[in-house]
């Protein structure tokens, strides 16, 4: 039994959005300017307090006044119960201990819907299969994803997203939800490929930003994005995933989002590692989490376990992780064995 059961039922008035990061914040805000009653998780006792006080974001989405349909909780488990959807917010990381730190009242009627971009690395699991996991297979599950930074869906500038599930109920169900004149929201049911295109395309927002930092221009930058979407779709097919949803919204409209854009945290990481900084002291200085750092490992290892080519992917992860240097990484990727292109977009699929 799920919460959202037919195409007729009306949206749920009550949602739980866990995570007040900037994409949280700007969720829980087009869902409270939509009407719906919002209740945001905030982890950070000193900005719940600020929210409350100031309806502002001041950590994470700054300048934004805040739907007063929202309120602020420091406590999860009071902030879902009654919810009929709760969206996950929280880093990729921490994903499965929050979710197991969940209790509503009736499980059985929530549906989870992910708004977090990456794999568990221990697990090699994208949040689907956490969620399986944690909750049970039968749960009703959704994932959001698409081109869509958290400023401009908050100052209601138009973003289109999709939205995937195995039910095709709870898929129009969520995409009602969220629908609104700013904000247009297509259906699939590739739940893979969905959740690989909003993971993936962080790994290559970090190796755009490297070239921007080593001073390079959009000759290589055009041919990074559409060789590492041939790896997003590589391995994306061979998980299963259609490459028709990661040619679209979630694919390729998120991969170009990231990789031109200094809205990127992990653009701008990687940025910063090509003009020569040191990734610890890159990471001391952020507040918000760069997805695309552990999804580049994740994605490693996951890669070698399916014996998947990604070269793209190689090369960040060992600037990254083996302290390889920027200019390493470039010269290893363009003297690379001579190929044909379909013949190399296509192999191992």
């Amino acid at each position: 039994m799920t919460a959202i059961k037919t195409d007729q039922t009306p949206a749920p008035s009550r949602v739980a959005v866990i995570g007040a990061g900037s994409w949280g914040t700007a969720l829980a805000h087009h869902l409270g300017c939509l009407g719906h009653d919002v209740r945001l998780w905030v982890f950070e006792p000193e900005l719940l307090e600020i929210l409350q006080r100031q309806r502002e974001n001041t950590f994470f989405l700054p300048g934004i006044k805040l739907s007063p349909n929202i309120s602020y909780w420091d406590d999860k488990n009071l902030a879902v119960q009654d919810a009929a959807v709760v969206v996950m917010a929280v880093p990729s990381h921490v994903f499965r201990q929050v979710l197991g730190s969940l209790y509503p009242h009736d499980p059985t009627q929530v549906t989870v819907v992910s708004a977090t971009k990456g794999i568990e690395t221990d697990t090699l699991l994208t949040m689907e299969g956490v969620v399986r996991e944690v909750w049970g297979p039968e749960h009703a599950y959704a994932v959001l994803s698409g081109p869509s930074f958290a400023l401009e869906v908050a100052q209601a500038q138009p973003t289109v997203v999709t939205v995937a599930s195995r039910q095709r109920d709870v898929a129009k169900a969520i995409q009602r939800l969220f629908f609104s004149p700013s904000f247009r929201v297509y259906t699939t049911y590739d739940v893979t490929g969905v959740e690989l295109g909003g993971a993936l395309k962080n790994i290559m927002a970090l190796a755009t930003g490297i070239l921007e930092g080593l001073g390079l221009g959009a000759n290589p930058r055009a041919a990074l994005i559409t060789r590492g979407l041939a790896e997003i779709i590589r391995l994306g097919t061979r998980l299963g995933a259609n490459p028709m949803t990661l040619a679209g919204l979630a694919g390729l409209g998120d991969l170009v989002l990231t990789c031109t854009s200094v809205q990127s945290r992990n653009f701008r990481v990687g940025r910063r590692l090509g003009a020569g900084e040191q990734l610890p002291a890159i990471l001391a200085s952020m507040k918000m989490v760069a997805e695309g750092i552990k999804t580049t490992a994740a994605t490693h290892f996951l890669a070698k376990k399916l014996g998947v080519e990604m070269p793209i992917v190689e090369q960040v992860y060992r600037i990254l992780y083996e302290e390889q240097s920027p200019q390493q990484a470039v010269r290893a990727l363009m003297t690379r064995a001579l190929k044909d292109e379909i013949d190399a977009m296509t192999e191992r699929w």
